[in-house]
């Protein structure tokens, strides 16, 4: 089976194949320069997916966008680093697609991009955010001490502490997602898992 081709007759519209292992140069060649502009559209759908919190989970006195914007605007005040502001600003990402593991869902998307320590962080922040709720449902506030121990526990408690459980207040003036553009952009438009960002120390 040949690939289809566009009107002009040279440009390929689809690969050829319909099981990966028959896939030939050309289809792979077509499929990766695909990829590389699928991927440099990501701060875009992270953006849309921002927006998105404004109409998801309820019951709060602001919405899942303000929270985030409100996080990520005292993470700023607060003088974090911009890995840090970003991980704030899409730390509750995962609300809609993974409600009973967002931290990890979160860290996933982000961790191609920041140092360690950051991933740990959004990885974490669901079980440290526990501290300040989880007696009120019967649950164990103090699971995060299992990790009393770990490198990073305090700055995952700041992380929570400071900024996420404090970031439901509607009367705080958040900055606007607009204002993070520009940083969300910077560190997702980064290589994907570049060794001297991965593993920078904090």
């Amino acid at each position: 089976m040949s690939p289809d081709i566009s009107d002009k007759g040279d440009v390929m519209k689809t690969v050829s194949f319909t099981r990966m292992d028959e896939g030939t140069t050309e289809d792979y060649a077509f499929l990766h320069g695909l990829e590389r502009d699928y991927i440099a559209s990501l701060p875009d759908r992270l953006l849309d997916a921002l927006k998105g919190l404004d109409n998801s989970l309820a019951g709060y006195k602001i919405s899942r966008l303000e929270h985030s914007l409100q996080t990520a605007t005292r993470a700023e005040a607060d003088g974090a680093d911009d890995e840090m502001i970003v991980a704030a600003l899409i730390h509750d990402l995962g609300d809609d697609l993974a409600p009973e593991n967002h931290s990890q869902l979160a860290a996933a998307i982000i961790r191609p991009y920041v140092r360690e320590e950051v991933t740990w962080i959004l990885e974490m922040h669901g079980v440290f955010q526990m501290k300040y709720y989880a007696d009120k449902l019967g649950l164990n506030p103090d699971e995060r001490d299992r990790w009393k121990s770990h490198k990073w526990f305090a700055s995952c408690e700041k992380f929570c502490r400071d900024w996420d459980q404090m970031a439901f207040d509607p009367d705080y003036e958040s900055k606007p997602l607009s204002h993070f553009e520009p940083v969300l952009r910077q560190i997702f438009s980064r290589p994907a898992f570049e060794p001297e960002i991965i593993q920078a120390s904090s």
